[in-house]
């Protein structure tokens, strides 16, 4: 049995565990050919550690992260994948990702990003 993750923190969550929410963590925070036994797994996210908070980073953040969460669709995990932007202007770029899964349920993600 595999622990959640809270992607806030990084840590181990209590409580149930979600396998989607887990595969949409790890998918956007390893860095994309990082993962030696799927070079294809991850995202691009990495790179916009050191942009400024601009709109254009926004929106390389929010196809990175649909990059990333692509295959979470071919592989049948999921129906449909959303994924919108934020900026409050303190060095965080929010990502809101919307996940309709098999059975039909839509899941929320929130995913930080650390812009300058």
């Amino acid at each position: 049995m595999d622990p959640s993750l809270d992607p806030t923190t990084g840590d181990y969550a209590a409580g149930l565990i979600n396998t989607l929410a887990n595969a949409v963590y790890l998918r956007l925070m390893t860095p994309l050919g990082s993962y030696w036994a799927d070079p294809a797994l991850g995202s691009r996210l990495g790179e916009l550690a050191r942009q400024k908070d601009l709109a254009r980073v926004a929106v390389l953040a929010q196809q990175y992260a649909a990059q990333a969460l692509q295959p979470l669709l071919a592989d049948g995990r999921a129906q449909d994948i959303t994924v919108t932007t934020s900026r409050p202007g303190n060095g965080r770029l929010w990502l809101f990702i919307r996940v309709i899964d098999t059975s039909g349920q839509v899941q929320h993600f929130k995913h930080p990003v650390k812009v300058l």
